[in-house]
């Protein structure tokens, strides 16, 4: 009895300080994302970097757009290989292109607008989360299904950057919500699994916990622009 109560307190002691560890990557990349989003948030930044001489959107922009997909596989795929150090500074330098990408919001949207965007997104999160943790339903296949609704949605979200229709665009952000918040659930089941294995060593709990606030982080950024295109009206 006595060695079951002290790997069952190890246990909570070791998902604990994993999710600690997992929030304060989350908290941290939307901090650093958030910082430079407002600063770099002008038209004089955005008219310089992210509009070529034509009018149109500069190459910059498009490496700014994208390189966070490359940056984020590199991280979930290559995880192994990499040093934890190393997979810090990708993770950094991946909330900073994140944060140049979210620049645009301030041209577009209201600051109160995007404020309460943001704590309306956050107690959704919140809310998927706690409902993720302490369900005893196996999501497994509905998290499968959600991610390719969600592939679905990616690809057609860079088709209507050309197509330009608002209505198109609308018909993907409601999508959005509904997908973002159910991945969110999804999610906490599995990095709770992965907090509670006993066969992880400590180098492989401190990686995971990176991947998961990664992971959240994405899904709390895709969430909050699906709202915000909904809620925020424009400026």
């Amino acid at each position: 009895m006595s060695n079951y109560l002290n790997q069952e307190s190890y246990t909570q002691e070791a998902t604990r300080t994993f999710f600690r560890n997992v929030y304060s990557y989350m908290f941290g990349a939307l901090a650093i994302s958030g910082l430079i989003a407002y600063m770099a948030g002008n038209k004089e930044f955005v008219s310089q970097y992210f509009v070529s001489e034509s009018g149109g959107l500069s190459g910059l922009f498009f490496v700014v757009v994208f390189a966070p997909v490359g940056l984020g596989l590199l991280i979930q795929m290559a995880y192994n290989r990499l040093s934890m150090n190393f997979l810090i500074i990708l993770f950094v330098a991946y909330a900073g292109l994140m944060g140049l990408s979210l620049s645009t919001i301030f041209l577009i949207y209201e600051i109160s607008a995007i404020a309460m965007t943001f704590f309306v997104t956050a107690g959704a999160f919140a809310g998927m989360a706690i409902l993720g943790y302490t369900t005893k339903t196996d999501l497994t296949k509905f998290g499968s299904l959600l991610y390719m609704v969600f592939i679905g949605m990616f690809i057609a979200g860079i088709v209507n950057m050309f197509m330009k229709s608002d209505s198109f665009g609308f018909i993907i952000s409601v999508l959005g919500v509904f997908v973002f918040t159910g991945l969110t659930a999804y999610q906490m089941q599995q990095l709770k699994a992965v907090a509670q294995s006993p066969d992880l060593t400590a180098e492989e709990r401190n990686k995971l916990s990176l991947i998961g606030g990664l992971q959240l982080y994405i899904l709390f950024i895709n969430l909050f622009l699906s709202l915000l295109r909904i809620l925020g009206g424009r400026d």
